[in-house]
């Protein structure tokens, strides 16, 4: 989860990572381009990316992986005069494709290029001890009810 960040902190963040030179034969395979029936000042696009790191990426040399993200959605909401005003990239439809981990963004491309960042948030889903408390509570409540039917 990257943001809210306005135009000035986003070209910031963008200025120490060359993505392209990382990733020189990127394909994002934009397709599904629909109008929001909800907001008509909204397009919404899925992605299915793929490329390999060839290049440096994060000051170290190219894994030479492959990268194959997820479907992944991104939005484009536009003002009066036609401008963007606010985008939201990489939100995955199905986090079991690809091999990203079920990483979308960048996020997906360092992981898969073995260069996760080093925060919860920059790695693979995984269960908290309390989801997976909460999830056993569940089970247990379920079946005491089952029995109890």
């Amino acid at each position: 989860v990257v943001g809210p960040l306005n135009r000035g902190q986003l070209l910031e963040a963008l200025k120490g990572f060359d993505f392209i030179g990382a990733f020189p034969d990127h394909n994002t395979h934009f397709h599904h381009f629909r109008v929001d029936l909800f907001e008509e000042n909204r397009v919404w696009v899925t992605a299915r990316g793929i490329g390999t790191n060839t290049g440096k990426l994060l000051g170290g040399k190219p894994s030479k992986k492959q990268v194959i993200t997820p479907p992944q959605t991104l939005s484009l909401k536009f003002n009066e005069k036609g401008q963007i005003r606010k985008m939201t990239v990489g939100y995955v439809m199905d986090r079991s494709v690809g091999n990203t981990g079920g990483l979308g963004g960048i996020f997906g491309f360092l992981y898969a290029a073995g260069k996760p960042l080093p925060f919860p948030e920059g790695n693979p889903w995984r269960m908290s001890k309390r989801y997976r408390f909460f999830n056993f509570l569940n089970r247990m409540m379920s079946r005491k009810k089952k029995e109890t039917n």
